[in-house]
């Protein structure tokens, strides 16, 4: 058996949310791992802090206290502007909601990405299109996202995180605004780029279908993995 090499460590992770003088804990003394290739469903009930570790873990949020070491490098304390160049460089997002431009047609919201990163603008537009393809979004290449459904948007976006080619992809409930069907395509999508392409992909669902095919679930209650 190959042994994957370990991508993410999170050591005594904790986050606390401080409004005025009170003070919430949402995530207490996390430790959690994924290697490199893994496909891991997070659950856990709403307000368990699932949301919360996705963030840290995609470095759209710091822990207050622990150490996060990104492919053996401890990220914890780098700047903003960093941790920004390895998100856009490592990770791909799909949001439980959409967080597409509305003054943007369709493709320039999934060649969005690649802008950030310089590519050519030719080369761009050819990924972008052949994601819209892989996702049935084709057709509405051209379209605003008001011109969408919620559904059409949910695969507008999984496009716009894969078109970069990601070595980790977060997904926050990849499915929930789908109907059942094109919820297995975007599964399926996501379960072949784990197996063919050995990509890191970690989710949050409330589904158990969809868990059931991870290789491992991680629950989390009250802040803390049960």
């Amino acid at each position: 058996m190959i042994k994957l090499s370990l991508l993410i460590n999170l050591k005594n992770i904790s986050k606390v949310y401080t409004i005025g003088d009170s003070a919430q804990a949402v995530l207490r003394n996390i430790d959690f791992t994924a290697d490199s290739g893994e496909l891991i469903a997070i659950v856990g009930a709403s307000g368990s802090g699932k949301s919360t570790l996705m963030n840290i873990i995609g470095f759209l949020d710091r822990c207050t206290e622990g150490n996060y070491f990104f492919s053996e490098e401890d990220v914890s304390r780098l700047s903003d502007k960093t941790l920004s160049r390895i998100r856009n460089q490592k990770i791909g997002f799909v949001f439980q909601s959409f967080f597409l431009l509305p003054r943007m047609t369709v493709l320039q919201n999934v060649m969005l990405p690649l802008f950030y990163r310089e590519e050519d603008e030719n080369v761009s537009e050819k990924k972008a299109l052949f994601m819209l393809e892989k996702v049935g979004m084709l057709a509405y290449a051209q379209r605003k996202p008001n011109q969408l459904s919620g559904g059409q948007q949910q695969r507008v976006a999984i496009a716009r995180a894969l078109v970069t080619n990601p070595d980790i992809i977060l997904a926050d409930e990849p499915t929930g605004s789908l109907d059942s069907g094109t919820g297995k395509e975007v599964i399926n999508i996501l379960l072949k780029l784990n197996k063919e392409e050995k990509r890191t992909i970690i989710l949050v669902t409330h589904d158990n279908e969809i868990s059931s095919l991870c290789q491992r679930v991680v629950t989390i209650k009250d802040g803390k993995i049960a």
